[in-house]
């Protein structure tokens, strides 16, 4: 069964560039991956710290697997610093197109 998962990531005004280098870097090596069938990052308009993902897993194991990855461990070492709070994760179903 397919994942679908939205994060909301708010970067501290004073780390808003480091935090948007690593999130490039997490969706370029994201993208690699077997398992993942969407990783799209955007930007608020409004709030240029506010970053959102858009995701789209094959499976659960391939969501598991991915939280794994260094990229992605390097990104949880600077929730406590860089961020303004921990990322809001959301995981959805499709209830109409």
């Amino acid at each position: 069964m397919k994942i679908y998962l939205t994060a909301i990531i708010k970067a501290k005004a004073e780390h808003q560039a480091e935090v948007l280098e690593v999130l490039r870097n997490m969706v370029k090596e994201t993208q690699k991956e077997e398992a993942c069938e969407l990783y799209s990052l955007h930007q608020g308009i409004d709030d240029k710290n506010q970053f959102i993902f858009y995701e789209i897993w094959k499976n659960e194991e391939g969501l598991a697997l991915h939280n794994q990855q260094p990229y992605i461990q390097a990104f949880g070492a600077l929730v406590d610093e860089k961020l303004q709070e921990k990322p809001q994760i959301c995981t959805t179903n499709i209830v109409s197109i």
